[in-house]
């Protein structure tokens, strides 16, 4: 978006979201921050656009709120908004409730997915740290053996020149290449849409997905879920990996071919930490909960309790913006669409 938008004075405000959610998003001090720049018209969440007081409230707002289960906001919710100019997402992808008739109906629109990238990328951190330490092998051994286990037998733990493989420059996968640079990690990264300068920027060197599944010692998925990215970590590369190597995926279940990695986990010739998993959540049968060499997480590593504040003072910071007349820090175009996570 190049454009300045016109200065919103006092724009009416609603929210459209899962019951509950706004005050989880919201706390007291940004409600109050909100309140003193705009009118909100309720604080109750609109779940659903159809009912005679959603349409009542819709004719009056200027400004929608909207997070996680928010309502398809479509050209016959549009018809319902006449006044809205604005539409701020508390949350990340805006792909699955805004259809294009908003951008074509001129209505200005940002994500805090920025913020919402955070949490996923610490969460990844955290899990390549403690897969460098062999945590999950590791802890299994000693759950077995206490008093014999003997820790310098195992040659190969530790972070200090691991290599690490991001599949993926998007939001999350270079805030992962920020987060590992204080380590002694060699990183490579594997992104169709990155060149080699690029790659240097963001303190990796830029490799082909085979290369990068082949030598890594930690491999982590940061790729949208799109058509041409279902199981983009297939058979073929999974079998490349080497003896002892982590997968990481805190993207989407579908990125990778879980038939293939149960295999390759059920063997103990791999590990894996997973967030996501295809389906979602697992059957209580999957040997992926009951594996020593698998970390099963019930899709947490994005933005969840006090985290959720952070997508609330994101959200109030853009109406803030918007008010001034100034162009949204997360402003989302048309053109994103097509590869939004």
């Amino acid at each position: 978006m190049t454009d300045t938008p016109i200065p919103l004075t006092r724009p009416r405000i609603a929210f459209a979201m899962r019951t509950g959610l706004r005050e989880q998003v919201l706390s007291t001090d940004a409600l109050g921050r909100l309140e003193r720049l705009a009118e909100v018209l309720s604080l109750e969440e609109l779940t659903e656009f159809e009912s005679e007081a959603a349409t009542r409230l819709l004719a009056r707002t200027d400004v929608l709120i909207t997070s996680w289960d928010a309502p398809i906001v479509d050209d016959a919710a549009l018809d319902r908004a006449p006044h809205l100019k604005a539409v701020v997402h508390a949350a990340g992808s805006v792909r699955h409730h805004l259809t294009p008739a908003v951008w074509e109906r001129g209505v200005l629109v940002a994500s805090a997915a920025d913020a919402n990238a955070i949490p996923v990328a610490e969460y990844t951190l955290a899990a390549i740290l403690l897969s460098g330490k062999a945590v999950l092998p590791l802890a299994d051994a000693y759950r077995a053996d206490p008093a014999n286990i003997d820790v310098t037998q195992w040659r190969s733990i530790g972070n200090y020149g691991k290599r690490v493989g991001i599949i993926g420059a998007s939001r999350i996968g270079r805030l992962v290449c920020g987060l590992v640079q204080p380590f002694a990690f060699e990183v490579v990264i594997a992104d169709p849409f990155l060149d080699e300068p690029g790659a240097a920027r963001l303190g990796a060197r830029l490799v082909t997905l085979e290369e990068l599944c082949v030598t890594s010692d930690i491999v982590t998925v940061h790729a949208p879920e799109l058509p041409e990215t279902h199981h983009l970590v297939d058979d073929a590369l999974l079998a490349s990996m080497h003896d002892g190597a982590t997968l990481i995926n805190t993207a989407r279940g579908s990125l990778v071919d879980q038939d293939a990695l149960t295999r390759e986990l059920v063997s103990g010739r791999l590990n894996a930490v997973l967030d996501v998993t295809a389906p979602e959540p697992l059957p209580a049968g999957s040997p992926l909960l009951r594996l020593p060499n698998v970390l099963t997480t019930p899709h947490i590593a994005g933005s969840l309790g006090t985290e959720l504040r952070r997508l609330g003072d994101a959200a109030v910071g853009e109406v803030e913006r918007l008010a001034r007349g100034q162009t949204p820090l997360g402003a989302v175009a048309l053109d994103d669409l097509g590869h939004l996570a």
